[in-house]
């Protein structure tokens, strides 16, 4: 069914193209009620405006918080045009419909996004009457057609001037579903952050105020759908909030997923770092004080895992690690038997546009790969109040981020046998990347770079055999790291029998002891970290 626009209401805080859009209802025949600072740039602009008081016959009081809640209002919004008592109702109180309300809302999220907000200034961000509109003309969408983005103007526009002046049910409908989706992550973004004032870690109830990004071509498999969503309030440098250049292939789910896991480890680091992901485990990783050599040794880690992995580095992409990785396998992986290279995604903090143009052209599969630029890699906006939430069939599991990283100051050294500074660098470097890995995790490390990772394992065990059989000789003189505790001496003998230096776990098993003796035998140092980095 359609409707004819012959009076709108306009109330908007982003005053984006609301001129334009005001004056094509306008010239349509449309009567325009508008309140305070929308309808003075309204008037100034040459549109002719309705005050919301001459529709009320109320000033607008008490600081602009009561215009707009009236039933000279909700009534024009709510009432049921083919009731014949509704319309009766109207008719005994003066009550003239609204056909078209276009409102969106105070910028409480954006207010409360500044560190030197106060709650006053949050409180008062608050909007009432936007949201009363909203749910009254949604509730109402088979009369009342409601508009909450800019980027809807067009489309009413359009269709009005199509119809004689009338927007159809389907717009009507679309519109009012996105609505009751706008005003319900608005009260979710309200709930978190009263919740943090008041230092609510799980309060009673959740609501994830997410908006979609884009829609992913299928899920973990192409039987399932996908699409991506945003925290709206999220500033941190990360995947969902990085650019994606253009590429002729769409990002999937799981590209999205390993993007993710590859960025947050090169995070960790402050010094130039590369990593390799291949199904959301490090492959490779080093650090070094030229990020083209950082990246040499984190992909030399291991060749044939890096095949279709995802490249992470927290340094711009200049022509020279351009060339680098998209020369890969004949500079690099062929001396090491690698069978080819490419990569399904590269993340840097910045690239250049000559960087761009080798790796989009140097090689075949360079107009393939999705280029994600972060910006700037800066943790002191990480969000530490963001939840990190595992889905379970009916239910969701909520946790704090594991934020903790290398704690020098809380280490403990329980061997006779201490690490050298050297050795210290790479268990720091072991210890960040067993913290990215599925447990149960092994990882060795040596020279500032990976040389073997044990993942997913239902024993540590078999992960250090893997971890070991991975680095073969290389592993004589490497260190260790252990997501979690040994509960038995077992993975030091075999770390001995392999020619291991130095451990680092967190300690605190039953068998302590045992270890510790074990690693003492075999002139093993060993660090205690006191924290362990299960990921399941």
């Amino acid at each position: 069914m359609d409707v004819t626009i012959k009076t709108a209401l306009i109330s908007v805080s982003d005053k984006t193209g609301i001129v334009e859009f005001a004056k094509a209802l306008a010239q349509a025949g449309v009567k325009i009620i508008s309140t305070g600072g929308t309808a003075k740039t309204l008037a100034q602009t040459g549109v002719a405006v309705t005050s919301i008081d001459a529709v009320t016959g109320f000033p607008e009081m008490m600081d602009g918080r009561v215009k707009t809640l009236h039933p000279k209002i909700h009534g024009g919004l709510l009432a049921l045009r083919d009731r014949p008592e509704h319309v009766e109702a109207m008719r005994q109180h003066g009550i003239s419909p609204i056909d078209l309300v276009c409102v969106n809302l105070y910028p409480f999220e954006r207010t409360v996004a500044n560190p030197n907000c106060t709650l006053e200034e949050a409180i008062e961000n608050i909007d009432i009457g936007g949201p009363s509109m909203i749910r009254s003309a949604a509730k109402n969408h088979k009369f009342v057609t409601v508009v909450t983005s800019p980027d809807q103007y067009p489309r009413v526009v359009e269709q009005m001037r199509a119809n004689n002046g009338a927007v159809g049910g389907r717009l009507r409908e679309e519109f009012a579903r996105i609505a009751f989706g706008l005003t319900a992550t608005y009260d979710a973004a309200i709930a978190k952050y009263l919740n943090g004032q008041a230092g609510i870690e799980f309060p009673e109830r959740v609501a994830l105020a997410l908006t979609k990004q884009t829609a992913l071509r299928y899920g973990e498999n192409p039987h399932q759908t996908a699409a991506l969503y945003k925290l709206p309030r999220s500033t941190e440098p990360c995947i969902s909030n990085g650019k994606l250049m253009v590429a002729d292939t769409e990002i999937s789910f799981n590209n999205l997923l390993d993007a993710n896991a590859a960025f947050e480890l090169v995070k960790e680091f402050d010094e130039p770092a590369a990593v390799v992901v291949k199904h959301l485990n490090p492959c490779g990783c080093a650090i070094d004080a030229d990020i083209n050599v950082a990246y040499r040794k984190a992909y030399e880690g291991d060749v044939t895992s890096a095949f279709g992995g995802i490249i992470s580095l927290n340094r711009t992409v200049d022509v020279e690690l351009a060339r680098a990785i998209m020369e890969s396998y004949s500079r690099f992986g062929k001396a090491l038997g690698a069978e080819g290279f490419f990569a399904e995604v590269i993340i840097a903090p910045k690239f250049n546009e000559d960087a761009i143009e080798i790796i989009r052209t140097l090689k075949i599969w360079g107009s393939r790969v999705r280029l994600i630029e972060t910006g700037p890699i800066d943790r002191a906006k990480i969000d530490a109040g963001e939840y990190d939430v595992r889905h379970i069939v009916g239910g969701l599991l909520l946790q704090k981020r594991d934020l903790v990283g290398w704690e020098p100051g809380v280490l403990t050294f329980p061997t006779r046998a201490k690490p050298t500074p050297e050795q210290l660098e790479d268990l720091r470097i072991a210890w960040l990347v067993a913290k990215h890995a599925k447990s149960n995790t092994i990882v060795l490390a040596k020279n500032k770079r990976i040389l073997g990772v044990g993942v997913g394992q239902m024993n540590r065990v078999e992960s250090g055999q893997l971890a070991i059989r991975h680095a073969g000789d290389e592993a004589k003189g490497s260190v260790m790291a252990s997501d979690a505790f040994f509960p038995f001496p077992d993975n030091v003998e075999n770390a001995a029998a392999a020619g291991i230096a130095a451990i680092v776990q967190p300690g605190g098993s039953k068998k302590d002891e045992d270890v510790i003796a074990a690693a003492d035998k075999h002139g093993i140092a060993m660090v205690f970290t006191g924290k362990r980095h299960f990921r399941h």
